[in-house]
């Protein structure tokens, strides 16, 4: 009776201390590198040929020995590469997807090496931690900005970048591709277009192709930028900037992105300035209206109006596979973890019962896992805790 106290005891001792450690490895700060990866040159999958693409790329966690522990994290259509951790201790806010990758956490980077990359046409050009290949880039041979001479891209185009990062580490094989919004339509083109390089795939608030409803807001999104007339066509490196129609372009992202639970709660019927009725005037303001048209100059200044335009179409022209989406599923043989937010206005309830109706009929492995939040779409990325012990289940399965 005595020796079995102590084996107890022993284990109680050895159990606590275990979930000490592993709580300490939680808590510890991710100090990441932005590191850049360079191509002598890249074919567009419409035939165009661009020299010296650059792309910076952060990972967290250590690449194993047979190098089988690699995970792939794509952005969404306005963020980078920065999915977790700080570059300093002193920065306010850790990476987007933090909840969830690091010492730890449902991805955790004690098994794992993570990659993240900014995508070709990065909206983000003003941000030093940024780099992109793009139409604000100096194009090679003319020694100026590429502007709209730069190629149509497509999400396609920024997998098949990643992929040549992926392998210049020596890395075969992804243990999984995950992303929220873009990002989930990088996952199903990664799984869709090299099903050999994806054991699992994990698409985030997205789909599987970009319907006609969606196509039409993104035209909504950048009316804005067309209709200022310093975008000029593209042609206004070095002239006035766009700023004001990139603003208001941003500004319908953000709205859209976010919910009425959060306006409402945000702002209700509150004037712009207490005190003011937005009545008064035609160009009176309530509090909503401010808040975002401050946000998106904010933005609008350290983004590219050409580079919001690429994107636009990238994820205008997306179905996964490059076919249509019944085919693009017929395509994947990844085990997939779909998680989605039912108030979600950009990839709609709608929407993501049309993709999971193609991948059930193309006898596709679909776990379909909803989180919930008064962000709507952007609770894919504020809101990814709720998911952590299906994460954990599916990446341990």
């Amino acid at each position: 009776m005595r020796s079995w106290i102590k084996g107890a005891l022993a284990f109680a001792t050895t159990m606590m201390a275990a979930t000490m450690m592993t709580g300490m490895a939680a808590a510890q700060e991710l100090i990441v590198e932005k590191k850049i990866f360079e191509l002598p040159s890249f074919t567009t999958q419409g035939g165009r040929t661009l020299k010296q693409v650059r792309v910076g790329w952060e990972s967290y966690g250590t690449l194993n020995a047979d190098k089988s522990n690699a995970i792939l994290i794509c952005h969404f259509f306005s963020g980078n590469s920065h999915a977790a951790g700080k570059y300093d201790a002193k920065d306010p806010q850790p990476g987007y997807w933090d909840a969830i990758i690091g010492p730890g956490k449902a991805i955790d980077t004690t098994k794992y090496f993570v990659i993240a990359s900014d995508t070709l046409v990065n909206l983000n050009t003003g941000d030093p931690k940024t780099t992109t290949t793009g139409p604000a880039s100096t194009n090679p041979d003319t020694g100026k900005p590429y502007g709209l001479d730069f190629p149509v891209v497509t999400v396609r185009d920024f997998v098949e970048v990643q992929k040549a990062l992926v392998e210049s580490l020596g890395i075969k094989k992804l243990a999984l591709v995950a992303g929220p919004s873009m990002g989930s339509l990088q996952t199903f083109e990664w799984a869709a277009s090299h099903p050999e390089m994806v054991a699992k795939a994990m698409p985030v608030i997205g789909a599987g192709e970009a319907n006609a409803m969606l196509i039409g807001w993104l035209d909504v999104w950048a009316a804005p930028i067309l209709v200022d007339p310093n975008w000029n066509n593209g042609d206004y490196y070095g002239k006035a900037l766009p700023l004001a129609g990139l603003a208001k372009a941003l500004t319908a992202v953000t709205l859209q992105a976010n919910h009425q639970d959060w306006a409402d709660a945000t702002f209700a019927r509150r004037p712009a300035k207490e005190g003011e009725d937005p009545g008064k005037t035609l160009l009176g303001k309530f509090q909503v209206q401010s808040v975002l048209d401050n946000a998106g100059m904010a933005r609008a200044k350290t983004s590219d109006a050409n580079h919001f335009l690429y994107l636009v179409k990238a994820n205008q022209l997306f179905a996964a596979g490059g076919t249509s989406l019944a085919d693009g599923m017929k395509k994947i043989t990844a085990p997939m973890l779909y998680i989605t937010q039912p108030k979600d206005l950009v990839f709609t309830a709608e929407t993501v019962d049309q993709t999971l109706k193609a991948a059930k009929a193309a006898g596709r492995d679909v776990t379909h896992v909803t989180i919930d939040g008064a962000r709507g779409h952007l609770d894919g990325v504020a809101s990814m805790k709720q998911a952590e012990g299906a994460i954990r289940a599916f990446l341990e399965k």
